[in-house]
C-alpha cells in the first residue's frame, strides 16, 4: 500500500492520466481545455459578464477577453449590452456553444462509459465510493 504520501502520488497521477483520457474526448478537436471550461461554465452559470467568466475560471480580465474573442470568432458564444446596466457586457452561449457543450459532454460520458463496463461490478462499485471519497476531498 505505501505510505500516504506515495498513496498521494498515485492518486494524483491516477487523477491526471484519466482526467487528461477524459479531457481528449472533444467534439470540436480545436478547442483548448481553458475555452471549454469557458463553455461548460456558460451553459452550466447561465450568461456572464467578461469579470464574472475571469474569476470563475481564476484567470485575469485580459487572458479571458482572449479567450472570449476566439470562442465568439468561432460562433459559439455571443456578447450583448445589458439591458440595465449598458456599460456592461454579457456573454453568452449560442446555439452552437450549447451542441459542442452538449457533444462533448456526451462523447467523454460515452467514453467513460465503455470503459466502466470493461471492470467487474465489484470494481465498478469501488469506483463509485472513490468517486464520492474524492468528491469530498475537492470541496475542502
Amino acid at each position: 500500500m505505501g505510505t500516504i504520501a506515495e498513496q498521494s502520488t498515485e492518486l494524483r497521477m491516477a487523477t491526471f492520466r484519466l482526467t487528461r483520457r477524459i479531457r481528449a474526448q472533444k467534439a470540436d478537436q480545436a478547442l483548448s481545455d481553458a475555452q471549454f471550461a469557458v463553455l461548460a461554465g456558460l451553459h452550466h452559470h447561465g450568461t456572464q459578464t467578461l469579470t464574472e467568466l475571469a474569476e470563475r475560471e481564476r484567470v485575469s480580465a485580459p487572458s479571458m477577453n482572449r479567450t472570449v474573442n476566439c470562442l465568439e470568432e468561432s460562433g459559439y458564444l455571443a456578447r450583448t449590452a445589458d439591458d440595465v446596466d449598458r456599460r456592461k457586457t454579457n456573454i453568452s452561449l449560442t446555439d452552437a456553444g450549447r451542441d459542442v457543450v452538449k457533444a462533448t459532454t456526451s462523447k467523454r460520458d460515452a467514453w467513460l462509459t465503455t470503459r466502466l463496463r470493461e471492470l467487474s461490478k465489484e470494481d465498478r462499485a469501488t469506483l463509485a465510493r472513490a468517486a464520492e471519497l474524492m468528491g469530498g476531498l475537492a470541496t475542502q
